[in-house]
Protein backbone atom coordinates (compact mmCIF):
# COMPACT_ATOMS: atom_id res chain seq x y z
CA UNK A 1 0.00 0.00 0.00
CA UNK A 2 1.56 3.04 -1.04
CA UNK A 3 1.57 6.31 1.09
CA UNK A 4 -0.82 8.40 -0.81
CA UNK A 5 -3.18 5.77 -1.50
CA UNK A 6 -7.03 6.18 -1.39
CA UNK A 7 -9.92 4.14 -1.16
CA UNK A 8 -10.67 0.45 0.57
CA UNK A 9 -7.73 -0.72 2.12
CA UNK A 10 -7.87 -2.94 4.80
CA UNK A 11 -9.20 -1.85 8.52
CA UNK A 12 -5.85 -2.19 10.81
CA UNK A 13 -6.10 -3.69 14.19
CA UNK A 14 -4.43 -0.08 15.28
CA UNK A 15 -8.03 1.01 15.11
CA UNK A 16 -9.12 -1.30 17.42
CA UNK A 17 -6.50 -0.58 20.10
CA UNK A 18 -5.85 2.55 19.75
CA UNK A 19 -8.38 5.59 20.72
CA UNK A 20 -7.10 7.91 18.07
CA UNK A 21 -7.60 5.51 15.47
CA UNK A 22 -10.70 4.41 17.06
CA UNK A 23 -12.11 7.91 17.03
CA UNK A 24 -11.03 8.84 13.60
CA UNK A 25 -12.70 5.67 12.26
CA UNK A 26 -16.37 6.70 13.73
CA UNK A 27 -15.87 4.85 16.91
CA UNK A 28 -15.47 1.59 14.05
CA UNK A 29 -18.30 2.70 12.04
CA UNK A 30 -15.37 3.04 8.97
CA UNK A 31 -14.00 -0.47 9.41
CA UNK A 32 -17.29 -1.50 8.13
CA UNK A 33 -16.56 -2.66 4.52
CA UNK A 34 -19.38 -0.98 2.25
CA UNK A 35 -19.59 2.37 2.42
CA UNK A 36 -17.74 3.35 5.38
CA UNK A 37 -18.41 7.18 5.04
CA UNK A 38 -22.24 6.13 4.71
CA UNK A 39 -21.95 4.82 8.17
CA UNK A 40 -19.86 7.32 9.16
CA UNK A 41 -22.71 10.00 8.45
CA UNK A 42 -24.94 8.20 10.38
CA UNK A 43 -22.50 8.20 13.36
CA UNK A 44 -23.23 12.08 13.22
CA UNK A 45 -26.95 11.62 13.64
CA UNK A 46 -26.48 11.45 17.48
CA UNK A 47 -23.78 13.75 17.71
CA UNK A 48 -26.40 15.94 16.11
CA UNK A 49 -29.67 15.02 17.85
CA UNK A 50 -27.60 15.50 20.92
CA UNK A 51 -26.37 19.20 19.55
CA UNK A 52 -29.33 20.39 17.87
CA UNK A 53 -30.86 22.23 20.55
CA UNK A 54 -27.70 24.50 21.88
CA UNK A 55 -27.65 28.15 20.79
CA UNK A 56 -26.45 28.77 17.36
CA UNK A 57 -23.28 29.91 18.31
CA UNK A 58 -22.88 27.31 20.90
CA UNK A 59 -23.88 24.83 17.92
CA UNK A 60 -21.17 26.34 15.56
CA UNK A 61 -18.30 26.63 18.30
CA UNK A 62 -18.82 22.72 19.27
CA UNK A 63 -19.00 21.91 15.23
CA UNK A 64 -15.79 23.89 15.03
CA UNK A 65 -14.51 22.27 17.43
CA UNK A 66 -15.00 18.94 16.06
CA UNK A 67 -13.57 19.98 12.89
CA UNK A 68 -10.26 20.93 14.72
CA UNK A 69 -10.21 17.64 16.70
CA UNK A 70 -10.81 15.89 13.30
CA UNK A 71 -7.56 17.42 11.53
CA UNK A 72 -5.36 16.27 14.46
CA UNK A 73 -6.67 12.87 14.77
CA UNK A 74 -6.93 12.31 11.02
CA UNK A 75 -3.01 14.03 11.03
CA UNK A 76 -1.99 11.26 13.70
CA UNK A 77 -4.45 8.24 11.49
CA UNK A 78 -2.93 8.80 8.36
CA UNK A 79 0.83 9.45 9.49
CA UNK A 80 -0.02 6.09 11.21
CA UNK A 81 -1.61 4.17 8.69
CA UNK A 82 0.67 5.47 5.94
CA UNK A 83 -2.14 6.25 3.86
CA UNK A 84 -3.87 9.23 3.07
CA UNK A 85 -7.57 9.66 3.43
CA UNK A 86 -7.81 5.45 4.44
CA UNK A 87 -11.44 5.05 3.42
CA UNK A 88 -12.17 4.11 7.13
CA UNK A 89 -11.36 7.47 8.69
CA UNK A 90 -14.75 8.75 8.77
CA UNK A 91 -14.27 11.77 11.07
CA UNK A 92 -14.44 13.92 8.28
CA UNK A 93 -18.17 12.67 7.90
CA UNK A 94 -18.94 13.24 11.08
CA UNK A 95 -17.85 17.32 10.70
CA UNK A 96 -19.27 17.20 7.79
CA UNK A 97 -22.59 16.11 8.62
CA UNK A 98 -22.86 18.89 11.54
CA UNK A 99 -22.11 21.69 9.24
CA UNK A 100 -24.83 20.54 7.08
CA UNK A 101 -27.32 20.88 9.91
CA UNK A 102 -26.57 24.26 11.33
CA UNK A 103 -29.38 25.95 11.70
CA UNK A 104 -31.77 23.00 10.36
CA UNK A 105 -35.27 22.85 10.90
CA UNK A 106 -36.24 20.18 13.39
CA UNK A 107 -37.88 16.96 12.85
CA UNK A 108 -37.11 13.63 11.24
CA UNK A 109 -37.50 14.69 7.51
CA UNK A 110 -34.83 16.98 7.52
CA UNK A 111 -32.46 14.82 9.55
CA UNK A 112 -32.37 12.20 6.56
CA UNK A 113 -32.46 14.87 3.80
CA UNK A 114 -29.03 16.88 5.33
CA UNK A 115 -27.92 12.70 5.55
CA UNK A 116 -29.18 12.39 1.73
CA UNK A 117 -27.59 15.74 0.52
CA UNK A 118 -23.93 15.55 3.12
CA UNK A 119 -23.94 12.15 0.99
CA UNK A 120 -24.91 13.60 -2.35
CA UNK A 121 -22.40 16.32 -2.45
CA UNK A 122 -19.26 13.88 -0.45
CA UNK A 123 -19.54 11.08 -3.40
CA UNK A 124 -19.76 13.73 -5.94
CA UNK A 125 -17.58 16.45 -5.30
CA UNK A 126 -18.16 18.90 -7.43
CA UNK A 127 -15.41 21.93 -7.56
CA UNK A 128 -13.76 22.98 -5.82
CA UNK A 129 -14.26 19.87 -3.85
CA UNK A 130 -12.67 17.37 -6.20
CA UNK A 131 -9.32 20.08 -6.41
CA UNK A 132 -9.16 19.51 -2.55
CA UNK A 133 -9.68 16.32 -2.53
CA UNK A 134 -6.44 15.62 -5.13
CA UNK A 135 -4.33 18.37 -3.87
CA UNK A 136 -4.66 18.93 0.35
CA UNK A 137 -2.71 16.30 2.27
CA UNK A 138 -2.89 15.38 5.70
CA UNK A 139 -5.17 15.76 8.78
CA UNK A 140 -6.20 19.12 7.18
CA UNK A 141 -6.67 17.34 3.86
CA UNK A 142 -8.54 14.76 4.83
CA UNK A 143 -11.04 16.76 6.72
CA UNK A 144 -11.42 19.80 3.98
CA UNK A 145 -13.44 18.27 1.34
CA UNK A 146 -16.12 17.44 3.79
CA UNK A 147 -16.74 20.27 5.26
CA UNK A 148 -16.85 21.95 1.83
CA UNK A 149 -19.29 19.12 0.93
CA UNK A 150 -21.19 19.73 3.92
CA UNK A 151 -21.20 23.77 3.14
CA UNK A 152 -22.76 22.77 -0.11
CA UNK A 153 -25.11 20.50 1.54
CA UNK A 154 -26.35 23.69 4.02
CA UNK A 155 -27.00 26.12 1.18
CA UNK A 156 -29.15 23.65 -0.39
CA UNK A 157 -30.95 22.83 2.77
CA UNK A 158 -31.49 26.52 4.17
CA UNK A 159 -32.49 27.22 0.24
CA UNK A 160 -35.01 24.31 -0.08
CA UNK A 161 -36.28 25.57 4.02
CA UNK A 162 -36.41 29.12 2.45
CA UNK A 163 -38.23 28.40 -0.90
CA UNK A 164 -35.44 29.38 -2.83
Amino acid sequence: MTKHMKGRANTPPSVWRNPIHFAAFGFGAGAIKIAPGTFGTLVAIPFYILLQDLPLLMYISITAALFLLGVWLCQITTRDLGVHDHSGIVWDEIVGYLITMVAAPAGWLWIALGFALFRLFDIWKPWPINLLDRHVKGGFGVMIDDVMAGIYAWLVMQGIYLGV
